[in-house]
């Protein structure tokens, strides 16, 4: 695995893991808000651009993060964040090492599995792959994902270097994700955030999440869609991370 760093010489350390499909920028405006602050760290997720080995599973990302926490980080960080696919796979470090951080932000998380569309995504994708490098069609696929138009060279350049293999890899790890039971015996303070207009799935799974971990804090945030919380408002997204660090009331 792959790591973009920013304020190395700070003491604590934030680890910040990419959307499915995206890449270390998802997470570069907040790394730049943050850097004079603490050591942030952004790695590219298995099978997507810029990484150096395919996708296999959630758990084997989970624990490639981990071991790099322990070999470099003294075992621990500060915070963790994660968006869709990296919110998985923080909630999968969580339940494989439930000290590996102090705070944990879980961003648009699904943890319902769906086998029905985990078995279709081969099919799928082996008709929609090659459109992939067409432009146009990317464009109305990244418009549709709400995302800031600023960031359309990123999404477009990288979405054209993730091989098929790993596309269809890390859809189906998504798809058939379920939230594993030993997460509720984490000693980080989890902060559950998702969009107001995002799917059921998702909104379920925000429930699901605070039904096995009653002490989590959750919120839904009016208006936006899926990502778009950390993708589009870095700002706002800073300001909650440095709520909940410096545990402030509101912040929980």
């Amino acid at each position: 695995m792959q790591y973009q760093e920013f304020g190395a010489d700070r003491a604590d350390t934030i680890l910040l893991l990419h959307g499915g499909g995206l890449s270390w920028w998802n997470y570069r405006r907040e790394a730049q808000l943050l850097r004079e602050e603490y050591r942030v760290i952004l790695p590219i997720l298995d099978g997507h651009a810029g990484s150096d080995r395919h996708f296999t599973t959630i758990r084997q990302n989970a624990a490639e993060i981990i071991d790099f926490i322990d070999r470099h980080l003294g075992g621990s960080v500060l915070l963790i964040g994660g968006l869709s696919l990296g919110a998985q796979i923080l909630l999968e470090m969580l339940a494989q090492r439930g000290d590996i951080c102090r705070y944990a932000l879980v961003e648009s998380a699904a943890v319902i599995p769906s086998r029905l569309t985990g078995a279709l995504i081969g099919p799928a994708l082996g008709s929609s792959y090659g459109l992939i490098r067409n432009e146009r069609f990317a464009r109305l696929q990244f418009r549709s994902l709400h995302m800031d138009k600023a960031l359309f060279e990123d999404y477009y350049r990288d979405t054209c270097r993730i091989e098929k293999r790993d596309m269809a890899a890390f859809l189906k790890a998504s798809t058939t994700y379920s939230l594993k039971d030993a997460v509720a015996d984490s000693s980080a303070r989890i902060c559950v955030f998702a969009g107001g207009k995002e799917n059921r799935e998702i909104l379920d799974s925000v429930k699901a999440i605070r039904k096995a971990v009653p002490s989590c804090r959750t919120h839904i945030v009016d208006g936006l869609y899926h990502g778009e919380f950390s993708i589009n408002h870095p700002e706002a997204y800073v300001g909650w991370i440095r709520r909940i660090v410096h545990g402030r009331p509101q912040a929980f």
